[in-house]
């Protein structure tokens, strides 16, 4: 199963992604803004999810939001 960020490339565990667009984190007032680097993801059973930390918070993300860096 390949797991496909925005732009179509594949990613892989420990890559490095960046954000394409502006998220609302649920629960909080926090917003992730686009440009955001996040180092190291883990890739999940859903292929249009990757799990990651993000100023040291676990969370995940969809691809379809991420660029491979």
């Amino acid at each position: 199963m390949d797991i496909k960020d925005a732009n179509g490339n594949i990613l892989a565990d420990g890559d490095t992604v960046t954000l394409i667009k502006d998220l609302k984190v649920r629960g909080t007032s926090t917003t992730l803004k686009r440009g955001t680097v996040v180092k190291n993801i883990k890739l999940t059973d859903d292929p249009a999810e990757i799990d990651c930390r993000v100023n040291k918070v676990a969370m995940v993300l969809r691809t379809e939001f991420v660029k491979k860096a």
